[in-house]
C-alpha cells in the first residue's frame, strides 16, 4: 500500500489540475463537449502521474492504473511514464520506470515513452534518463512528449511563434532528426490548443514553415484519431485540409489506432478515425503498422523510426489506390 511518504510525494511533486483547464491555457473551444473531453483527458493524465508518484512499488501503480475507465487509461499510463521518471530521479528511488514498462505497461508502451518526455521537459537535464537503454524505435516518442509539454505549457514560444525552432540535444539517438520528433509531439498538442476544431488546427499548422508540415500533421493524425472529440465531417475536412500530408496525417492515425489496438483500449471513434484518416479499417491500419515495423539494428540516414513512418505512410496511400480501383 501507499505509504505516507508516497502521498507526501504526490502532494509535492504533482501539478495542479487547473494547469490543464482550457482557460488557464488559452486554447481554442470549440464546444462544450470538446472542452469537457479535453480537459477530462488533462485529469486523467496528473490521475496517472500521480500514481507513479504516490504508489510503493510499480505492481501497486499497475494496479492503480487498471482502475482508470479502459477508454482513458492510456493517457493515465502516459501521465504515469512522466511520474515514474521523476520518481526515480528523486534520491534513493529507482525501478519504477523499468518496472512500469515490464508489467501491464507494456501495453500501453506508446503512451509511456510519450510520458518519459514530459519529465523531460520538467527535469534538469542530468536527470535526465539514460534513453540509450530503452527500445531503439519507440525512444523517439519521448521526444514527441517533449514537444507536446513544450507547445501544451509554453504555447507562446512554440505556437504563437511558429517561425522558430528551438534548439535540442539528447543522448536518444540522431540529432538531425531530433527536431523531426519534437514537431511530431508539437503536431498532437495542436490539436489540443485548436481544441479539436479541424479548421483552427489546420491554420495553426499552415502557420508553421512548409518543411515542418508533414511532421506536425503526423502528430496532428496522432491526437485526432487517439484523443477525437471530433465527428466524421469535421475528420473529413481535416483530411482534405492536410492536402499532400494527407498520408503523414494518416501515418500518425495509424499510430495511434495501434496503441488503442495493442492496449485493448479501442472505442467506437477508433473505427472512425481509421476510416477517415487511414482509409481503413482499424485492423488493417494496425496491422500495417505491426508488419512494417523495422529491425531498428538497420539503421541508415534516418532512423529506423522513420523509415517505419515512411513506410506507413506509403502503404496507406497504396492500399487507397487498391480500393479506388476495385470500386471502379
Amino acid at each position: 500500500m501507499a505509504t505516507g511518504f508516497g502521498v507526501l510525494r504526490r502532494r509535492l511533486f504533482t501539478p495542479p489540475v487547473s494547469e490543464t483547464t482550457m482557460e488557464v491555457r488559452g486554447f481554442h473551444v470549440k464546444n462544450a463537449e470538446a472542452k469537457a473531453r479535453l480537459e477530462r483527458i488533462g485529469e486523467v493524465f496528473l490521475r496517472g502521474y500521480a500514481c507513479a508518484m504516490e504508489a510503493a512499488s510499480a505492481a501497486e501503480t499497475e494496479e492503480m492504473l487498471e482502475a482508470v475507465p479502459r477508454d482513458m487509461r492510456g493517457f493515465a499510463y502516459e501521465g504515469a511514464g512522466m511520474g515514474a521518471v521523476v520518481h526515480d530521479a528523486l534520491p534513493g528511488h529507482n525501478g519504477r520506470l523499468a518496472g512500469l514498462l515490464a508489467g501491464q505497461g507494456r501495453h500501453h508502451d506508446y503512451m509511456i515513452y510519450v510520458g518519459i518526455g514530459w519529465a523531460m521537459a520538467r527535469l534538469p537535464k542530468p536527470l535526465w534518463p539514460d534513453i540509450r537503454d530503452t527500445d531503439p524505435l519507440l525512444r523517439w516518442l519521448a521526444l514527441d512528449g517533449y514537444g507536446f509539454h513544450q507547445a501544451y505549457f509554453k504555447t507562446d514560444a512554440y505556437v504563437r511563434h511558429p517561425e522558430v525552432q528551438h534548439p535540442f540535444h539528447w543522448r536518444g539517438g540522431h540529432h538531425h532528426y531530433t527536431a523531426n520528433a519534437i514537431d511530431q509531439g508539437i503536431g498532437r498538442a495542436l490539436w489540443f490548443v485548436g481544441g479539436t476544431d479541424p479548421e483552427v488546427v489546420t491554420d495553426l499548422i499552415r502557420a508553421y514553415p512548409e518543411h515542418r508540415h508533414g511532421d506536425l500533421y503526423a502528430g496532428a493524425g496522432l491526437a485526432c484519431t487517439y484523443a477525437g472529440a471530433v465527428d466524421e465531417d469535421e475528420l473529413r475536412c481535416f483530411v482534405e485540409g492536410a492536402g499532400e500530408h494527407r498520408w503523414a496525417l494518416a501515418q500518425g492515425s495509424a499510430f495511434a489506432v495501434e496503441a488503442r489496438i495493442k492496449a485493448d483500449t479501442v472505442i467506437e471513434h477508433t473505427h472512425l478515425a481509421a476510416r477517415v484518416v487511414c482509409g481503413t479499417t482499424a485492423e488493417q491500419a494496425s496491422r500495417v503498422c505491426r508488419d512494417l515495423r523495422p529491425d531498428p539494428a538497420g539503421q541508415g540516414a534516418s532512423p529506423a523510426y522513420e523509415t517505419w513512418r515512411r513506410g506507413i505512410a506509403a502503404e496507406l496511400a497504396s492500399l487507397s489506390l487498391l480500393r479506388k480501383g476495385a470500386d471502379q
